[in-house]
């Protein structure tokens, strides 16, 4: 190691900074194209900082989005290749319901991607999640692929796999700089690193970054409620640990959804969320006063007391997690519009880490100039007004 007084300097094939899920998926596929790569995280890792930590995420074939759906099948055989692999486990097949009114455009862009025969009658929801309450006028339907990827492990193993294929990842070194160029250098608290391609996937701290190269990002970092709800009986037929999981979609009392994980990382306790929050600074995350009201605490209470019965209606456990959203929740994978040896990953609205192998691998393709294997299209910068400052 060298001297704090002795910055290390380098120069790579590629460089990614952010080594949450979409960076570190990057990092190996860049890896996989023989790249000399350095991953780059400001935290000591492992850290909860940032979007892709915790125990569990919901992965699912369902999904309104076509250009999601389209990519899902892809995600899939990507995670399993990893699985492969690093010789270990990181999803568990439960199933998932997706629950809503009936009619609702949401609900009906899952029934799409899920084909014709995903609805679930009375008799067929209470078999597969018999704690569930439906109520007048709304409808179910089954995911078969839906499960539960295990976020941590998940990580830990891509990275783990992208150092094996000679990859460098420098941990707890903050980037304090970035020039660009033919070769864009970029200063940290510990070296100064140089590349002809850069990859940014910073999460919430994106916007930082790419401010002083001129772009003013609509991101929106989320402060978001994990919480965690007892069972009353503990090993009575519901959404326990052989449960399937579950999406709420439409609801008037829940506008951006409710969703539900099986008990898996604390013994008898069920993983309930809103899926959105309070606007927060990524710096100050965890500087909540006590005594802030938690509105979404207060939603998923109701909501708990109204589908769920069979759980307490207080959270035995809040932990918090962040999304960093566009205004309207598709992700950004482009070129910078003026420095197109820098890429960007960013906004993935508390819906990417299943998707993270694909993204990964366009993010890759996009920084080697190749053939995109989906379509970017949804995915520009540019669909942002005013995004580029003048004078660049």
């Amino acid at each position: 190691m060298a001297a704090p007084s002795q910055p290390q300097q380098a120069t790579f094939s590629a460089i990614i900074i952010g080594a949450g899920i979409q960076g570190s998926f990057t990092a190996f596929h860049l890896a996989q194209s023989h790249r000399d790569v350095l991953l780059l995280e400001q935290f000591i890792l492992p850290h909860s900082r940032g979007s892709s930590h915790g125990q569990s995420r919901i992965t699912r074939s369902a999904y309104t989005q076509e250009h999601y759906a389209r990519m899902m099948p892809d995600s899939f055989h990507l995670w399993q290749q990893l699985e492969a692999q690093a010789g270990t486990s990181l999803y568990r097949q439960t199933g998932l319901v997706v629950l809503g009114p009936s009619g609702d455009p949401e609900l009906e862009g899952c029934r799409c991607s899920l084909g014709a025969n995903a609805a679930l009658d009375a008799t067929e929801l209470s078999q597969r999640l018999p704690g569930l309450r439906l109520h007048a006028s709304e409808v179910a339907l089954w995911d078969s692929t839906g499960g539960v990827l295990f976020a941590d492990r998940a990580l830990r193993t891509v990275q783990e796999v992208f150092r094996r294929r000679g990859g460098t990842l420098r941990d707890g070194e903050k980037v304090l700089h970035i020039e660009p160029g033919a070769l864009v250098t970029v200063t940290t608290t510990a070296g100064v690193y140089r590349a002809p391609r850069l990859i940014i996937t910073a999460g919430a701290w994106t916007g930082a970054l790419v401010a002083p190269l001129g772009l003013h990002l609509p991101l929106q970092p989320l402060r978001i409620d994990v919480c965690y709800w007892r069972e009353k009986e503990s090993g009575k037929p519901g959404v326990g640990r052989a449960g399937p999981c579950f999406m709420a979609l439409g609801l008037s009392q829940a506008p951006h959804g409710v969703y539900g994980l099986p008990s898996l990382e604390y013994p008898g306790l069920v993983k309930v969320c809103y899926h959105h929050g309070i606007p927060t600074d990524p710096e100050k995350r965890d500087r909540v006063p006590p005594g802030i009201p938690r509105p979404s605490v207060a939603l998923l209470s109701s909501f708990i007391s109204s589908y769920l019965p069979g759980l307490e209606p207080e959270p035995a456990v809040v932990e918090t997690c962040l999304y960093t959203n566009t205004p309207d929740e598709d992700f950004i994978l482009d070129r910078h519009p003026k420095f197109s040896n820098i890429i960007i990953g960013a906004g993935f609205s508390g819906h990417g880490f299943k998707l993270a192998p694909v993204v990964g691998k366009l993010l890759c393709e996009l920084s080697l100039g190749e053939e995109q294997s989906h379509s970017t299209a949804p995915f520009t910068i540019t669909r942002f007004p005013g995004v580029l400052r003048a004078g660049l």
